[in-house]
């Protein structure tokens, strides 16, 4: 079984970190990556976008002020990738936004270059929220840049 540093260094995770920095300074909003090596066992019966949810919410980012949080969720054994996006967002994002920088993503992630796709899906995350959610001079930032585990 491979984990998660078959597929990303600690360098590929503080790049990860700076790139979420650097879209949120654009942007209300606020993006947070999460990588899971596997489905975890009394969740089995679930689908990516369900873990997704359950991950969105254990993360408190549903709290965000204007309910601009957004997740992108990757399930590493399953080789699965979801991005959900907060209540605000989907007021003002059509849904298949996600899906067509999903697909995008997932073309760099089949050439074995994941640490290449999670950036790109932040850069892209941060851009198409910087165009409907720019920055507000009163922003701060709400929930962790980190990658959580």
């Amino acid at each position: 079984m491979k984990n998660i540093y078959d597929f990303l260094s600690d360098d590929d995770l503080l790049r990860i970190s700076a790139k979420i920095k650097e879209m949120e300074l654009i942007t209300s909003g606020e993006i947070r990556v999460s990588v899971k090596e596997k489905k975890p066992l009394l969740k089995r019966s679930k689908d990516i976008s369900e873990l997704a949810k359950d991950e969105f919410f254990r993360l408190k980012m549903d709290n965000t002020r204007d309910k601009t949080g957004i997740l992108i969720f990757l399930l590493l054994d399953a080789r699965q990738f979801h991005i959900l996006a907060d209540a605000g967002i989907n007021e003002k994002v059509p849904e298949n936004t996600w899906d067509l920088i999903r697909d995008e993503v997932q073309q760099k992630f089949r050439m074995g270059k994941f640490s290449e796709g999670i950036i790109l899906s932040v850069e892209k995350v941060g851009q198409k929220l910087a165009e409907h959610f720019p920055r507000k001079l009163d922003d701060t930032n709400e929930l962790s840049n980190k990658v959580t585990f």
